[in-house]
């Protein structure tokens, strides 16, 4: 990526995920279960739910959405964040086409 200097500092481009910048290791998963649960955290607001409330709906424990709404979602897989927001109101869509590269990526798309 090409660097620039902008107010005496270096800064890049992103690459369009933040955790594959950083190095981190899964950082598609990452930028999925991130998505998913920004997409939770603004369902229970638009809902005006309690976090008891949500919980219950969508089949988890309350600290769990606690730890949801302080970003902690370590513990909760991409199958079950997509279950949380089926359980909210929302459907799902994957869609599978031939990638244009030799390896093929995986995107979450939010409108």
């Amino acid at each position: 990526m090409k660097k620039r200097v902008i107010d005496g500092v270096e800064v890049q481009r992103s690459s369009g995920n933040v955790f594959a910048d950083l190095g981190l290791p899964d950082a598609g998963k990452l930028k999925i279960k991130t998505g998913l649960v920004i997409e939770i955290r603004k369902a229970i607001r638009q809902q005006g739910l309690t976090q008891q409330e949500a919980a219950t709906r969508m089949g988890i424990t309350q600290p769990k959405v606690s730890g949801m709404m302080r970003g902690d979602f370590s513990n909760l897989s991409e199958r079950k964040l997509m279950d949380c927001l089926n359980r909210l109101g929302y459907d799902i869509e994957i869609k599978v086409k031939p990638a244009s590269d030799s390896v093929g990526h995986l995107m979450l798309a939010i409108p």
